[in-house]
Formats: structure tokens, C-alpha cells, sequence
């Protein structure tokens, strides 16, 4: 069965393309290196034993989407490509509406036009705004408090209003929490461009010399430490979930909206602890002021994926800081 993935060459992207591989899916990647590296091509085949198709482009080019879909006999789309930053979008919300919102209406534009209506949407937990009540599922009110988390939700709801419209449309909205790590050979793992803006690219940097320090916006929150608590969730299990979430696609009609995390909350210090422990690298810290369209915690309830999709996640936070470290070959831009 051959699937497209938008944005296959990123982090996410590519660690689930080995996944979907590793299920028997033949894959197409589309993707203008906007956030990732052409080498990545190459390492995703390497691990994968296997040429893999690639079109270079972008989304918002739908004749070249209708194309890609057409002349590769797609059945379904796993859409990851997008702006991803919150700190970015509250600076440049434009540029993430006109990337993010376009993006997808060209996509789905293409979809409609080759007769296509199966897709797995790579959202967020950003959707759901301030707490009302923890853990997050995914009844909780949608109410993005950011640029980037509306992007999210306004594609959401084009999705759910297309399933409206259409009882053939099956769209799958998995929204993550905060993934982080790298495939177990260290050949793929998040190498951003420029200065990163996860913290766990961040924290190789500095340990690896490349950055002197790790900022921690905001240590005097009301949580355990004083410092935000996120669900950390390794990518290798968000990209099994994906794999989960093609199978329930092809299995059911409409649209869903499934968390996909731990369930767990860990402070950024809990963090940095561990990765010290796990790496021997001391890492030297500043802590600053908090960052602009951040929440103090929050973390997933992932029932509805263990029940719908037969998925859980299985690493743990040493999983993640280690593999990190062991793939800091391909984090470092020299």
C-alpha cells in the first residue's frame, strides 16, 4: 500500500517512515528541506534496506501535490509538514498561518482531486490551551493560547468539517505532546537548523560544546521545581503510533482525535538531571524570564489510544536523553 508522508524528511517524519517501512507500507516522502537536510534521504534508505521515493517540493504547489498522488497510486497521507516553533509563531504569526493553513488546503485540494480521503494529521497538545483540568484528553475545550497552536486547530477543524461533509473522509488527528530522542542506530534523530528551539536539541548542543548553556524560561512556576512540566514521549513510540493509526484509519470512517503521550509530566530540571546522569555531561544552565504563549504543565491522558489504536508508549525518559546523545552526530551544523 503506497502512503505519502508530507514533511518526511523531518524529525517525526522520518522516524515514522522507518516504522511504516518496518509494517510493510510503501512510502513516497515529499518535502522542501525547509527544516531538514537532504542526507536524511539517505538515512532513512540505509536503515530502512530499501530505495524510498522522494519528491522535492512544496505543499502549497497543488498541481505538483495532485501529481505526486496521482502518478504513485496513494491511498492515504500522513501530513507532517509545518512551522513548528511557539516562540517563532508569536513573533511571525503570518508566516505560520500562510505556511501551516496553506500547506493544508493545498494538500487536501490535491486529496479531493484524485478522489483520496484518508489521512493521519499530525497535530498538537498545543490545541488545548490553558488547563481547565489535567490530564488533557481529548474531550478537554480546544482554545489555542498561540499562533502555532491555532494553525493547528484551524486544520483540525477543516478536517472535521470535510468528514462532515463527506461520510467517505477518514481523518485521524493525533495530537503529541513533546516528542524527543532518536532511532536506536543514532542515524536519524531532531537535527533543526540554526539555534534550536526544543530543548532537547538543545541540551546536546551544550553538552556536546557547541552552545554554553541551556536557558530554562521561567523557574518560578507552581510546579514541582519551579520549572514547566511537559509529557515527554520518545519518538519511536510516536512513530509505532502513527503505524497504530494508519491500521484504525483504513478500519473506520470520520474523524478522531487521539492524544498521543505517556501520560507522565516531567519538570525541564527532571529533565536535565537525567540527561546529565545518562550522558556524564554537566550541563550549565541560566534560568530567564518565561517565554512568551508557554504553559506551566500539562500532560496527556492516553487511554483512548491504548483502546482505539491498541498503542502505548514503552520507553522511558533515560530512553530518550541516551539516544539523544548517541545521534549527536547529526545534530551539530558545523
Amino acid at each position: 500500500m503506497n502512503i505519502l508522508l508530507t514533511g518526511g524528511c523531518g524529525y517525526i517524519g522520518s522516524h515514522t517512515a522507518i516504522s511504516l517501512v518496518n509494517a510493510g507500507y510503501d512510502l513516497i516522502l515529499l518535502d522542501n528541506f525547509s527544516n531538514s537536510e537532504t542526507c536524511v534521504i539517505d538515512r532513512i534508505q540505509k536503515i530502512a534496506g530499501k530505495p524510498i521515493i522522494f519528491v522535492e517540493g512544496d505543499l502549497r504547489d497543488s498541481n505538483l501535490v495532485s501529481k505526486t498522488l496521482k502518478d504513485n497510486n496513494i491511498r492515504g497521507v500522513i501530513h507532517f509538514a509545518g512551522l513548528k516553533a511557539v516562540g517563532e509563531s508569536v513573533k511571525n504569526p503570518i508566516d505560520y498561518f500562510d505556511n501551516n493553513v496553506q500547506c493544508s488546503i493545498s494538500l487536501l485540494q490535491a486529496m479531493i482531486k484524485n478522489n483520496i480521503k484518508k489521512i493521519v494529521f499530525s497535530s498538537s497538545a498545543t490545541v488545548y490551551g490553558i488547563p481547565q483540568y489535567l490530564p488533557y484528553d481529548e474531550n478537554h475545550p480546544t482554545s489555542a493560547i498561540n499562533p502555532y497552536g491555532r494553525t493547528k486547530l484551524h486544520i483540525e477543524e477543516m478536517l472535521k468539517d470535510l468528514a462532515n461533509s463527506d461520510p467517505e473522509w477518514t481523518s485521524i488527528v493525533l495530537r503529541y505532546f513533546n516528542p524527543v530522542g532518536a532511532h536506536k542506530s543514532g542515524n536519524l534523530g531532531e537535527a533543526p537548523k540554526g539555534i534550536p528551539s526544543n530543548l532537547m536539541p538543545y541540551l546536546v548542543q551544550v553538552a556536546s560544546g557547541y552552545l554554553g548553556a541551556l536557558n530554562i524560561f521561567g523557574s518560578d512556576y507552581g510546579t514541582r521545581d519551579g520549572t514547566g512540566e511537559r509529557d515527554y514521549i520518545h519518538v519511536t513510540d510516536l512513530a509505532e503510533g502513527h503505524v497504530a493509526a494508519l491500521q484504525f484509519m483504513f478500519r473506520e470512517q470520520g474523524w478522531h482525535a487521539i492524544n498521543l503521550g505517556t501520560g507522565k509530566s516531567t519538570s525541564v530540571l527532571e529533565l536535565v538531571h537525567t540527561f546529565e546522569k545518562v550522558t556524564n555531561k554537566k550541563i550549565p544552565l541560566n534560568l530567564t524570564s518565561r517565554r512568551a504563549g508557554d504553559l506551566p504543565a500539562y500532560f496527556a491522558k492516553v487511554s483512548k489510544a491504548k483502546n482505539l489504536l491498541n498503542w502505548e508508549a514503552k520507553l522511558n525518559l533515560e530512553d530518550m536523553c541516551l539516544s539523544a546523545w548517541q545521534s549527536r552526530k547529526i545534530s551539530i551544523h558545523e
